[in-house]
């Protein structure tokens, strides 16, 4: 897939940046990136998605073709056209860490640059952003419903909103808790763990079920999961146990069958006393099929060793977006607010500090915040401060997050409220700060 171009903004970002451009107004500015409120029984949002837009700020520029596309449409001049042929972006960045939990009103991100850079990459941090912290959000709850015991599986390539989408809501869902991904680029490109079974059209292309997964089996011998509610699910399972007992002699092991439709707390037990009547009760038994958090919760005393979350994990489905927005806090001038009824923003550039049981955000560079700060200084003059962290690192990150996280906010059925105040400075300045 190509590289993110520097065209992926939105129009106005263009049209806004050549008027700064032609009144000179070229001097640092300070947005920030956050989400307004949190999603319906949503309690806490995962950071997911900075590794992306650290590299793409790292590469950004125009290349010839799209200024000269750019200049096709009339709407430029060429001033402007070869101020944005040279541009690069020359700013800092500071940033929640990957995996990290966060709340409603506190910055995620914080850009300070010339104000054309700080403007023009808008859009590209803004969905990068929140669509990776949408899915790694969606992630966790999947994973307090698992608990420790259960695994699962990100299936949702074939459902996501584009191709790319599916390769980094592999990433943000591993994140959040997802052992492995089907999805294969995601594996090269992240170095995910992959998983897979088989589809129903390979057991009707043969015309034996036993054969299938007797041809399966010998093909991946000890890693073979076999689908086995193709026809008949019980009985599909009485015949993976006879195929699993038949290679046994061959030194071929059966991985774990997967149920994919009907009622998995009939079938589930079903399925186990099969396999266990048949000496198999170490083959697992993996669950699939529209599955998310409150289905997988639901099933917590069924004999169900993994799952294979699609649909609903891709897609987010019952949250499908975050209303995230980056705002000027401050530019040369001094800081900024914006007071729109109901979309009001607070002045400054700003620290967030989690305390043993609440959030404080305040000014950057106010003293004796209690707390921790969240924020961290991840990129200078354009180029990040440090190495990309390993996706394990940012995996524990999100497990300690969470657990570290006050019980009642870890329900998957209902919102709960968790304490984020503005510190006096932040508020005596949003007070007091008033468009000239």
């Amino acid at each position: 897939m190509a590289e993110p171009s520097a065209l992926v903004t939105d129009l106005y970002e263009l049209t806004m940046a050549a008027a700064y451009h032609r009144h000179g107004m070229l001097g640092p500015a300070t947005f920030e990136l956050f989400v307004r409120s949190l999603p319906r029984q949503r309690n806490f949002l995962v950071a997911a998605g900075l590794e992306q837009c650290l590299a793409f700020l790292e590469g950004w520029g125009f290349e010839r073709a799209e200024i000269d596309y750019l200049r096709s449409l009339g709407l430029f001049d060429e001033p402007f056209l070869d101020f944005l042929g040279d541009l690069r972006f020359t700013g800092e960045v500071w940033a929640v860490p990957e995996g990290e939990v966060v709340f409603a009103e506190e910055p995620i991100v914080r850009v300070t640059a010339p104000m054309i850079e700080a403007q023009i990459v808008e859009t590209f941090l803004l969905t990068t952003i929140t669509f990776e912290t949408m899915v790694a959000s969606k992630a966790a709850r999947v994973d307090l419903a698992c608990g420790s015991e259960r695994t699962f599986v990100d299936f949702s390539g074939r459902r996501d909103h584009g191709a790319e989408a599916a390769v980094v809501a592999a990433r943000a869902a591993f994140i959040g808790g997802a052992a492995a991904t089907s999805n294969v680029l995601a594996g090269m490109r992240f170095g995910l763990p992959l998983s897979g079974t088989m589809a129903h059209s390979y057991v009707m292309a043969f015309a034996d079920e036993r054969e299938a997964f007797r041809c399966f089996a010998r093909q991946f011998p000890g890693q073979a999961v076999l689908l086995i509610d193709t026809y008949d699910t019980e009985e599909g399972a009485r015949r993976a146990a006879e195929v699993a007992n038949e290679l046994q002699a061959d030194g071929i092991t059966i991985r774990a069958v997967r149920l994919d439709s009907g009622d998995l707390a009939v079938l589930a037990p079903r399925v186990r006393a099969i396999l266990d009547e048949a000496g198999l009760d170490g083959v697992q038994l993996f669950a699939s099929g529209d599955l998310d958090e409150h289905r997988i919760a639901a099933m917590a005393g069924l004999p169900l060793d993994a799952f294979g979350v699609g649909t609903m994990l891709g897609t987010s489905a019952d949250a499908p977006f975050l209303g995230g927005v980056y705002k000027l806090v401050e530019d040369e001038h001094g800081p900024k607010v914006k007071l729109s009824a109901g979309k009001r923003s607070w002045p400054g550039r700003k620290q967030v500090y989690r305390a043993e049981d609440h959030d404080v955000v305040a000014l950057a560079d106010e003293d004796g915040v209690p707390g921790r700060p969240l924020l961290h200084q991840v990129m200078v003059e354009g180029r990040r401060t440090g190495a990309a962290e390993p996706l394990g690192v940012l995996r524990e990150r999100r497990a300690a997050a969470v657990a570290a996280l006050p019980g009642d906010l870890l329900a998957l059925d209902r919102q709960v409220p968790y304490r984020v105040r503005r510190s006096d400075a932040l508020e005596r300045l949003g007070a007091g700060c008033t468009p000239s």
